[in-house]
C-alpha cells in the first residue's frame, strides 16, 4: 500500500510542475508549434477544463485572468495532504 502512496504523491507532484509551467508559457511562450510547449498545454488541458468550467457555471468575472491554474493548484494539493494522513 505504502508503494501506491508513493506513485501518487510522485504523480500529484508532476502534475503540480507542469500546471505551473504552463501558467509561466502562458505568459511568455507565443509558439505553441513547440512540441514541449503543446506537450505541456496537453497533458494540463484535461485537469484545467473542469475548473474552468466550475468557474464559468458559478459566473464569476475573472476579466482576462485564468485562474484554474490556481485552483488546480489548491485541489491538488489538498489532495496530496490528504493522502498524506491515509
Amino acid at each position: 500500500m505504502s508503494i501506491i502512496k508513493v506513485i501518487l504523491y510522485r504523480l500529484i507532484y508532476i502534475i503540480e510542475t507542469l500546471i505551473f509551467i504552463r501558467a509561466i508559457l502562458s505568459f511568455v511562450a507565443r509558439d505553441f508549434n513547440n512540441s514541449i510547449i503543446s506537450f505541456v498545454f496537453q497533458v494540463t488541458e484535461p485537469i484545467l477544463s473542469p475548473f474552468r468550467e466550475l468557474i464559468r457555471r458559478l459566473n464569476i468575472n475573472t476579466g482576462m485572468i485564468d485562474i484554474s491554474p490556481l485552483l488546480a493548484l489548491l485541489f491538488l494539493s489538498f489532495l496530496s495532504r490528504i493522502l498524506m494522513y491515509l
